[in-house]
C-alpha cells in the first residue's frame, strides 16, 4: 500500500497545479488609463455612446467593419445594404456576451434609431424623408451590448441620401424605436 500512496500523492499535486495554473491564466493583466475592465474581447472604455453604451476597444488589424450602402428602389423607398468585415450577425437570441467579430448594427437616419439589425439587409419606406439630404448611419454592436471601436471610435459607417421632387407623407416608417419587450433593449434583446 505504500508504493500505491506514492503514486497517488505526486498525481494529486501535478493536479493541484495545472488546476492553479489555468485559474491564473484568465487573471488579466493590469488595467491601462481609460480601461473600465478587463474582456476576453478587447477592452471597455471610460468613453460611451449617446445611449451611456460602453465602448469595446479592439486592435485595428482584428475589428469588425463596416460599410453603408443606399440605393433607391422601384417604389421611391430606399435599400440598405451592410458591407462588413470581421464581422457576423449574431441571431436573435444570442447570449449577451461578446465575441470576437460577432454581434448587431444599430441603424440611424438624422442621428435617430430606426433598427436593430441581425442581418444586412434592411428597408426603408418610401415618403418617409422630406426633401433635401440625411445621414444614414450603420454603427456595430457586440452582444452584450458594448460598440465596437478602434482608437476610441466607434465602427460606424455614414451614407448621405438626397431626396428631391417628393412630398413626406404621414407614415412613422422611420420614427424611433421605443422602449419595451420587442425593443432591443427589452427583456432577452441585446
Amino acid at each position: 500500500m505504500t508504493w500505491r500512496r506514492r503514486t497517488v500523492i505526486p498525481a494529486l499535486a501535478v493536479c493541484v497545479v495545472v488546476l492553479a495554473g489555468s485559474a491564473g491564466c484568465d487573471t488579466p493583466g493590469g488595467q491601462g488609463a481609460g480601461e473600465v475592465s478587463a474582456s476576453p474581447v478587447g477592452r471597455l472604455l471610460d468613453e460611451r455612446d449617446e445611449d451611456g453604451r460602453p465602448y469595446r476597444e479592439v486592435d485595428e488589424q482584428d475589428a469588425p467593419q463596416v460599410t453603408v450602402e443606399v440605393a433607391p428602389d422601384a417604389e421611391g423607398g430606399w435599400d440598405v445594404r451592410l458591407r462588413v468585415l470581421n464581422f457576423r450577425f449574431s441571431p436573435d437570441g444570442t447570449g449577451r456576451r461578446a465575441e470576437a467579430g460577432r454581434g448587431l448594427a444599430h441603424l440611424e437616419v438624422n442621428g435617430r434609431r430606426v433598427a436593430v439589425l441581425r442581418t444586412p439587409e434592411y428597408h426603408l419606406a418610401p415618403g418617409a424623408f422630406p426633401r433635401g439630404t440625411h445621414q444614414v448611419t450603420a454603427r456595430l454592436y457586440a452582444d452584450d451590448g458594448s460598440v465596437w471601436a478602434v482608437d476610441g471610435q466607434p465602427v460606424e459607417s455614414t451614407a448621405d441620401i438626397t431626396v428631391s421632387g417628393q412630398e413626406p407623407t404621414t407614415e412613422q416608417s422611420v420614427a424611433p424605436l421605443a422602449e419595451g419587450p420587442g425593443s432591443p433593449d427589452g427583456p432577452g434583446q441585446a
